[in-house]
């Protein structure tokens, strides 16, 4: 395997984790955007102010909940990504030093 390779598929693994943390975001932002539609949506029916209130509240901070764990959902498996690679970024430069010395590393 080729530096270019390794680079190559170092690139593609980051390039996919980056990805992973986007999709997080973007589901979080649209989280929120519903929970600010459905909170709307209780401000316009015929409630009272309080009850109006609470349940905004209620509603946003469910949604800001839910989009607090997508995104952590997506940061552990990006980690997780990336921590693969260095695993195998690892196994190839062992690879690469015995092909070179001829020695047999462990």
């Amino acid at each position: 395997m080729s530096v270019e390779e390794i680079a190559g598929s170092v690139e593609s693994i980051e390039a996919q984790a980056e990805k992973v943390l986007e999709d997080a975001r973007s589901k979080a932002s649209a989280i929120i955007l519903k929970s600010k539609d459905d909170a709307e949506k209780v401000l316009d029916a015929n409630l009272s102010l309080d009850e109006v209130k609470k349940e905004r509240e209620r509603i946003i901070k469910q949604a800001e909940q839910k989009a607090e764990q997508e995104v952590g959902e997506a940061k552990k498996k990006a980690s997780e990504i990336r921590n693969g690679v260095e695993t195998q970024v690892g196994k190839v430069v062992d690879r690469i030093v015995s092909a070179v010395t001829g020695a047999e590393l462990k």
